[in-house]
């Protein structure tokens, strides 16, 4: 199966220069926690989850209104081409510990997003247990009891 028969299509992103006041509203009202953050022609610059905004914000008690998301984004990027195998996008979010990947065009433009979800909904697999345990493993190790 290739990437573009499972990914979600024009997903949502805000722009670096956007508040994480408003990108905290996108994801209370479109009912996610991830958005990736794109420049005017939808180019990947990083991404910012609604942890993100808690961990990097709220818990510095930094300003909402005027904190970036270009300020608190994670700027690591990882993509697939739409004609990639979903093997190749299951490999890259086990060996980066993502549980989304971006899916951009020929021209790095963001056209789609696999989720470690789709994944799992899709297979109902060990494939997608596999996956899991490989991208969850970070989280394993950074608790600390």
């Amino acid at each position: 199966m290739r990437c573009e028969e499972l990914m979600k299509r024009d997903p949502e992103c805000v722009r670096p220069q956007d508040s994480i006041h408003e990108a905290a509203r996108l994801m209370r009202d479109r009912g996610i926690g991830f958005l990736p953050v794109c420049d005017e022609d939808r180019k990947v610059l990083g991404t910012i989850t609604d942890r993100d905004i808690v961990i990097r914000a709220v818990a510095d008690n930094r300003p909402l209104q005027s904190t970036t998301c270009e300020d608190i984004m994670s700027r690591e990027v990882v993509c697939c081409l739409p004609d990639d195998d979903l093997s190749d996008c299951e490999a890259k979010m086990a060996s980066h510990r993502k549980s989304r990947i971006m899916i951009c065009d020929a021209d790095e433009r963001l056209v789609g997003v696999i989720s470690l979800s789709d994944i799992a909904q899709h297979e109902r697999s060990r494939k997608a247990g596999k996956t899991l345990r490989s991208v969850t493993a970070r989280e394993a190790r950074e608790v600390k009891v």
